[in-house]
């Protein structure tokens, strides 16, 4: 299980304790609930206590990067605490181009003549995209949050995803770290990103999954990443070299489907690639010792180790530290998803372009706001008992909670209590797959969900 973070009267952070010691002193009343996710005490009395070096590691991606705070121990290194970041740059850029879509319909519109602006909009040196900055600002975002609740010592980052040079040319010289062992992880790790980690040619998943040239070698086929995907072993012996008209003629819809998604650009490589030095750039401004590392010496730890694929966990092996890190496997990762805390408007437009409504948008209604996570005990009503979940306020001041079991609305202000503000995301306990850690407890599945 995670530890548990624990802060002094005075908020300052100290070493996290296990949840059964968070769970005694919350019982003899020597500390109350600061936080609920991550999970948070605070002492009513003690003020100091033992601080060692917890270091915070960072496995950036495209659409989730993963987060584990390492802790220093006379046993050795050790997982703390574990999370999965969800990004939502798709989301954004879907909102981006629905506003684009917007305003060159207005353009077109036979309007009132306006003269035209002068183009003199720049960008900044270093400008990015906003579905791509959003990836940086989350990661950044939760680095500050926990700086707060634990004493952080030090930060290690992945700074190189894939080299997409190496890639495209596996001969290429001059990178120190690519050599030996750990000759060709970064092909092997896209690959297997690019592919959804199952055979190209007959979706079998958790099997031993191989390389196989498309257009096989002794026909001209080169080692371009645009010739390669990945298989089963029964597929790559069955399919030879042949090729993949003649290998899958009573297919040809997933012939076509394969060659298509080859020549997939790398759209999530660029992605990782241009987040990665505004990454380590951001981080700088901790103040704290920073360390980078490539994601093929991420990989070649992990394997050695005998982890199994997922964010957090290459996050913990990330580095030289990664070499030899234990992880609990009990532990169970926290699920961050970013929603972001809303829009900015007011109010709805009808087909004419004019308001639904004419009362301005209240934003906090009896001191709630939507997004807020409560607890609402009814008493009385078509809605009695207690319900858990995220908000949605009215200024009838009847609001609506969306509770893991369903939406339930009607319930009155009077019954609900705030037990954390909205912060722009959504929160998940899950438990890891019974591959990913060996040895291979009893249990597994959702813990918890909130909101």
């Amino acid at each position: 299980m995670q530890k548990t973070f624990v802060l002094n009267k005075n908020k300052q952070p100290l070493m996290p304790c296990s949840a059964e010691r968070a769970r005694q002193l919350l019982s003899k009343r020597k500390a109350a609930v600061f936080k609920l996710y991550p999970f948070t005490i605070i002492l009513k009395e003690r003020e100091k206590g033992d601080i060692q070096k917890v270091e915070v590691k960072i496995d950036p991606g495209s659409k989730a990067s993963g987060i584990a705070l390492v802790g220093n121990f006379e046993r050795g290194k050790e997982v703390l605490w574990a999370a999965n970041l969800e990004h939502k740059g798709q989301t954004i850029k879907s909102l981006l181009d629905s506003r684009r879509a917007l305003r060159r319909g207005r353009r077109q519109r036979k309007t009132r003549y306006r003269a035209p602006r002068f183009n003199n909009r720049t960008r900044k040196e270093g400008w990015l995209a906003p579905s791509v900055q959003s990836r940086v600002d989350n990661i950044c975002t939760l680095v500050k949050r926990l700086s707060k609740l634990i004493p952080l010592a030090s930060i290690s980052v992945e700074t190189v995803r894939f080299d997409m040079q190496k890639i495209q040319n596996p001969e290429i010289s001059g990178i120190e770290y690519q050599q030996g062992e750990l000759f060709g992880y970064e092909i092997r790790e896209y690959l297997l990103e690019k592919w959804g980690r199952k055979c190209a040619y007959c979706l079998a998943e958790n099997t031993r999954l191989e390389i196989d040239h498309i257009l096989a070698k002794s026909r001209g086929g080169s080692d371009q990443i645009s010739n390669l995907a990945i298989c089963c072993r029964d597929c790559n012996v069955k399919k030879s070299n042949h090729t993949i008209h003649e290998f899958l003629k009573d297919k040809p819809l997933l012939s076509s489907k394969i060659l298509d998604k080859a020549k997939t650009p790398f759209k999530d490589v660029a992605s990782v690639n241009s987040t990665r030095i505004a990454i380590a750039q951001s981080l700088a401004q901790f103040n704290l010792p920073l360390t980078s590392s490539s994601g093929g010496i991420t990989k070649f730890n992990r394997v050695m180790q005998g982890y199994e694929k997922d964010h957090w966990i290459d996050a913990a092996c990330v580095g030289e530290s990664g070499s030899f890190v234990h992880i609990s496997p009990l532990l169970a990762p926290l699920i961050i998803r970013a929603t972001g805390r809303g829009c900015r408007q007011f109010c709805r437009m009808d087909k004419y372009g004019f308001p639904r409504t004419s009362a301005k948008k209240q934003k906090s209604v009896y001191g709630f706001k939507t997004g807020d996570l409560v607890k609402a005990t009814v008493l009385k009503g078509k809605n009695i008992g207690t319900y858990f979940g995220r908000v949605a306020v009215r200024h009838s001041g009847n609001f609506c909670i969306d509770t893991p079991a369903g939406k339930v609305d009607g319930v009155n202000h009077k019954y609900c209590q705030n037990l954390q503000r909205s912060d722009g995301y959504a929160y998940l306990f899950k438990q890891p797959k019974e591959a990913a850690i060996p040895p291979r407890p009893k249990g597994r599945g959702i813990l918890a969900v909130n909101g």
